[in-house]
């Protein structure tokens, strides 16, 4: 696992022992990172189900304005805090111990880019969706980035919520979602 590009490229990132961790593939993180390459930058960004961080540490290395990652594992949490030191990316980074579900439930921050590739078998992928959307975390003009095996059929969101795009990368699926802008406050502020 590499940093594809950006002011960490090249650097090797460290992964968790086990199989309760799936990190994203190259190929899965080159085609993400290829749909979003213009949308990176000076973004804030939430790595939910973070595992090993690789995700949120490509966007820091891109030129994402801050991440933070969440993971409930204590070990995750550990690595996430090794690969940030690996990268040099720390300064940009907060790293939280806890349950994704609950953290949500408690924000009060806005994200522009959320990353979400929790455990396929954990069913966790739906109910962040909708904890994203009632709690109403993604900023305006926001994209939501789900990762999940290829035969599954993401739901749809409500407005202003709505599916971008669908890829396929072999057994994986990745869906990209937007938020639409909050129009009536942005032509009242020209």
């Amino acid at each position: 696992m590499r940093v594809i590009t950006g002011s960490a490229r090249g650097r090797r990132l460290k992964e968790l022992e086990g199989m309760e961790t799936r990190p994203t593939t190259d190929r899965v993180k080159e085609g993400l990172f290829s749909a979003l390459q213009f949308e990176v930058e000076g973004r804030r960004v939430l790595d939910l189900f973070a595992g090993t961080g690789q995700l949120g540490i490509e966007a820091l290395s891109r030129g994402a304005v801050g991440c933070v990652f969440v993971d409930r594992r204590a070990d995750a949490v550990k690595l996430i805090r090794e690969n940030l030191k690996i990268t040099g990316l720390t300064d940009r980074a907060r790293v939280v111990t806890g349950d994704s579900m609950e953290y949500l439930g408690a924000l009060r921050e806005k994200f522009d880019l959320i990353f979400l590739d929790p455990p396929y078998a954990a069913g966790l992928l739906e109910p962040a969706l909708a904890h994203i959307a009632r709690f109403d975390i993604l900023a305006p003009h926001g994209i939501i980035a789900a990762e999940a095996p290829a035969e599954k059929t993401l739901p749809a969101m409500a407005e202003p919520y709505r599916v971008s795009r669908i890829y396929r990368y072999g057994k994986i699926g990745l869906t990209i979602y937007r938020r639409a802008g909050d129009e009536e406050n942005e032509e009242s502020a020209i």
